[in-house]
Order: C-alpha cells, then structure tokens, then sequence
C-alpha cells in the first residue's frame, strides 16, 4: 500500500469540514441537567455554554443560600457534563476515521 499525500490531504479536508459542521449541530443541540427532585434546571448547549437556570420558588429560603448555590453548582455540572457526553458521541464517529489516512493510534 503506497502513501498518497493527495488522497491524505483530501481526506483531511473532508473530515475537518465534517467536524466543523459537527461543532455548529453541537452549538444548536440543547441538553439539561437537574438537582433537588428538579428544582433547580440548567440549560446548556451541545458545545458547553450555558443558556437558562431555572429555580423553583419552593426551593429559595432566605436562611439558607448555601443550599441554592449547591443545587445550582450540581444542576449546572449535571448540564455540562451531558454536554460533554454529546460532544464526545457526535465527534468520536468523525475522528475514528484517522486511522485510514496512514495515522495509526490515531
């Protein structure tokens, strides 16, 4: 099997427009995470910004702000890390293909 750098080059190519257009889908896909039985949401894109938090009025007590920050804190990490979790499914089918360019581990 000879190298060919045209046909490398192309196919590089390719899969960096594949994962540019991967990356935008991502930035459109919304996922959230929840704590407190749902009492606190967080809304964050597929590529990690975060777009809404929401609480529960039940869950705001004035003597108790340690609280809400905590289920914040969890609601936005539980939102991230199924960002992450997106991400890595939507990229992994597009990078497993660099073997094939003569890139072996890769």
């Amino acid at each position: 099997m000879s190298f060919d750098p045209k046909k490398m080059m192309a196919q590089v190519a390719k899969m960096q427009e594949d994962l540019a257009k991967a990356q935008e889908d991502l930035a459109g896909q919304t996922v959230e995470g929840s704590a407190g039985g749902g009492m606190v949401k967080a809304v964050v894109t597929g590529s990690g910004e975060l777009r809404s938090v929401s609480i529960s009025a039940d869950v705001v007590d004035p003597d108790d702000i340690e609280m809400l920050e905590d289920l914040i804190l969890a609601a936005v990490k539980e939102a991230t890390r199924s960002a992450q979790a997106l991400a890595q499914q939507k990229m992994s089918g597009l990078t497993g293909g660099l073997g094939g360019l003569g890139l072996p581990g890769l």
